[in-house]
């Protein structure tokens, strides 16, 4: 009798088992991949894209996230930049903001 309810009961510990792991492979949904931009064929592309800090327009710098018509004169009466870090340290615009546009700009210098 002991023999039956061992086996029995082995049996049942197996089922279990089984229909936990089933249930828990049901439950779970495939992670897609997030799309990912077309990389960048040379420098000179990804650079022609960048908004010159130092000569873009009010316009220019109001299309940019999270920069609107007062920092856009904030950012064109701050002129010159010597580099795009420039915006946090002088307090042009707060740092929330340069995280936005920080890949997005460049601050070229004049040649001489």
């Amino acid at each position: 009798m002991t023999r039956k309810r061992t086996l029995s009961t082995a049996t049942f510990v197996v089922l279990a088992f089984l229909c936990l792991v089933s249930l828990g492979k049901g439950q779970t949904t495939p992670v897609s991949k997030p799309a990912t931009a077309a990389p960048q064929t040379s420098s000179s592309t990804a650079s022609a894209n960048l908004v010159d800090l130092n000569t873009a327009t009010k316009e220019q710098l109001s299309e940019l996230p999270g920069i609107g018509p007062a920092y856009s004169q904030k950012i064109i009466s701050g002129r010159p930049y010597k580099a795009k870090t420039d915006l946090v340290q002088n307090k042009i615009i707060p740092q929330a903001t340069y995280n936005k546009i920080a890949k997005l700009v460049i601050a070229k210098q004049p040649k001489n």
